[in-house]
């Protein structure tokens, strides 16, 4: 009697990457080789320009086995992601985004975690220990932390890592968020999370690696998304209960910055 395979479908999310974006998918099928799951790829290019465009057009014709979806109107990572989850068919579906920050290898663990531990979603987070790990900016990482924090004030989770790019999720609870996700662009991540928190999901957290890239390299995100990030957490976690822990964060931060104020008044 035959045992079937388990299958991992993979989505790229993929916006002018033509630099980035074939050494992304090399890394993807060789992290599967010789594992004991199918893989699925799926590509789905959010309206990329017409260099973009034609190299995946190129890499749709070395990778046969790649499901391509495109944007006639570029909307953003988080509608190009919703598209690859309406349309992937695994039993487990992971984000890979489309260039060298973080490694596909990261991925097995957590598969592991997902399935022996019967998780409904693992993280992958960046700031977890995990032996050694390179040093990250201090700005970006306390943006990203102090988003986390007022996401698990309002989701009641201990995340270390909200923001990241790597979360694995069963199919069962995909199907479940994925057709109410509205947010189009970088406020995907506080949405999934709050829906996930709201499903009342089986929750695990895993270290993994980061290597991030500049401005001048291709990244996208920037500031405007930070405060739009503090909007999707008050929107997706609006009830009465948020609404309490929102006013006591608030006063704790002016309780804390109170005195600093003051301090540094005095100092200047």
């Amino acid at each position: 009697m035959s045992v079937k395979k388990h299958k991992l479908s993979i989505i790229i999310p993929c916006y002018n990457e033509k630099e980035s974006i074939e050494a992304c998918v090399s890394r993807v099928f060789s992290m599967a080789e010789g594992q004991d799951f199918e893989l699925e790829v799926i590509i789905v290019d959010d309206a990329s320009g017409p260099e973009g465009a034609a190299h995946l057009k190129e890499l749709s014709a070395k990778y046969p086995r790649i499901q391509f979806f495109r944007h006639e109107k570029n909307l953003g990572k988080g509608a190009a992601v919703k598209t690859g989850l309406m349309r992937a068919s695994g039993d487990f579906i992971a984000i890979q985004d489309a260039d060298s920050e973080y490694n596909p290898l990261d991925y097995l663990p957590m598969l592991s975690i997902l399935i022996s531990q019967n998780a409904d979603v693992v993280f992958g987070s960046r700031y977890l220990s995990g032996g050694a790990r390179r040093v990250l900016g201090f700005w970006h990482t306390a943006v990203n932390k102090f988003l986390t924090l007022f996401s698990n004030i309002l989701t009641d989770m201990t995340l270390t890592d909200m923001e990241t790019c790597y979360k694995l999720m069963r199919r069962e609870l995909v199907m479940q968020i994925a057709p109410e996700l509205r947010e189009e662009r970088f406020g995907f991540e506080v949405e999934i999370t709050a829906r996930i928190a709201r499903a009342k999901a089986v929750v695990f957290e895993c270290p993994i690696s980061y290597n991030p890239r500049t401005k001048a390299q291709g990244k996208k995100i920037g500031w405007k998304d930070g405060f739009r990030a503090l909007y999707c957490i008050i929107r997706y976690n609006a009830n009465a209960r948020a609404a309490a822990l929102l006013i006591l964060f608030l006063l704790l931060i002016i309780f804390v910055m109170s005195p600093v104020a003051l301090l540094l008044r005095a100092l200047i």
